[in-house]
């Protein structure tokens, strides 16, 4: 009964697991028409500073005195900093193989891209050697998953040697 369930957990586990490669890749693309369109805001809202004569700090600072200039300069600030995080990630996940990408897990980060991604994804089997081998990898995660889970489950059950 052990073996059955640990088969079935590894290969729910492969199913699972084969899906990120191409999960990945689209939410890669999505990713970086994010970065670059809030680059471009950024890029528009330090063009504004500088015909000011204002550095990005300080014109930020001047976003205040009332709740409509204190809730823009909120929502710049912000926007600033998810384009550095959206770029900087988009730079190291481009980098990175599908595989690779498997230990990035945190710079999937961007909520809105990776719902937009997840609400578009279409699974499908993967016959790519890299959906295969992340097959592989997720069958032994849920393949071990399940007989760890098993022997925690069953332990106060066992007996004891004398």
């Amino acid at each position: 009964m052990r073996g059955t369930l640990a088969i079935l957990g590894g290969v729910a586990g492969a199913a699972a697991l084969s899906q990120f490669p191409e999960f990945s890749q689209q939410y890669l693309q999505r990713l970086g028409g994010q970065a670059e369109a809030l680059s471009a805001v950024v890029a528009e809202f330090d063009a504004a500073a500088d015909v000011a004569g204002l550095t990005r700090e300080a014109a930020l600072t001047q976003l205040q005195g009332s709740a409509f200039l204190d809730n823009h300069g909120n929502d710049m600030r912000s926007l600033i900093v998810r384009a550095e995080h959206a770029q900087a990630d988009y730079a190291l996940l481009r980098a990175a193989t599908p595989l690779e990408r498997l230990t990035l897990p945190q710079r999937f980060r961007d909520a809105e891209v990776l719902q937009a991604t997840w609400g578009d994804f279409q699974p499908a089997v993967q016959l790519t050697p890299t959906g295969l081998t992340a097959a592989g990898i997720g069958f032994g995660l849920g393949w071990g998953l399940v007989l760890a889970l098993a022997g925690l489950i069953m332990r106060p059950f066992r007996r004891r040697a004398v």
